[in-house]
């Protein structure tokens, strides 16, 4: 599992990718419910789709060889429906899923996604399908996402994507990321901080 979060200004990602087929896969499959009671998220990668996984023994996408060290996840329509809960992204992110294409996503998952730096670019269904059985064909390639041109491509062929302006922006210039943001400027924090009278004995400020 890949531990190096999303940081900052996310223009590019390089990885393989797997895909995971079906229409409303929906949160509480991605976490099921009983894992909502982690004191912290860091143990929820190894529960990523933990039922199915189980029914499946073995045979699900995110327990095959081939896909472990992969980054890219290609799913269809509706991917990330139901519940709102953030520890759907969260436990897909410490799995190591750094970027996820579909056909469409619920709009509570995509903004979640946003807010932890994963992308999530939609497609057309035939250019869904297409992008799934070149992936499939050979798991072993190399695809290389590209936020300014708005596509993926391996050493042969490229798929265009789509992303509203909005989470565009943010993830171009970094915006997406508060934490990040606030860490930058400590100083200013700082000196608000230093100058708020009720946080300081109420302490006039000359």
């Amino acid at each position: 599992m890949n531990q190096k979060f999303p940081k900052g200004e996310i223009k590019s990602i390089q990885g393989h990718s797997f895909t995971l087929k079906g229409d409303d896969i929906d949160t509480d499959r991605i976490i099921p419910a009983r894992f909502l009671k982690c004191v912290s998220f860091s143990a929820l990668g190894e529960q990523v789709f933990a039922d199915d996984r189980k029914e499946l023994k073995g045979n699900h996408p995110f327990d095959l060889d081939q896909n472990k060290g992969a980054n890219i996840l290609v799913v269809n329509d509706n991917f990330g429906c139901g519940s709102s809960r953030e520890h759907a992204p969260q436990a897909l992110m410490r799995w190591g899923i750094r970027l996820i294409i579909g056909e469409s996503f619920a709009e509570i998952f995509f903004g979640n996604c946003l807010a932890l730096g994963i992308p999530c670019l939609t497609a057309a269904k035939e250019e869904i399908v297409n992008l799934q059985n070149l992936v499939e064909k050979n798991n072993n390639q190399i695809w290389d996402f590209n936020l300014k041109n708005l596509s993926i491509s391996n050493q042969k062929e490229t798929v265009k994507l789509f992303l509203d302006e909005g989470p565009y922006n943010m993830l171009f210039s970094g915006k997406w990321d508060a934490t990040s943001q606030l860490l930058d400027e400590e100083e200013k924090i700082n000196k608000t901080f230093n100058n708020l009278p009720y946080l300081n004995n109420f302490k006039q400020k000359i």
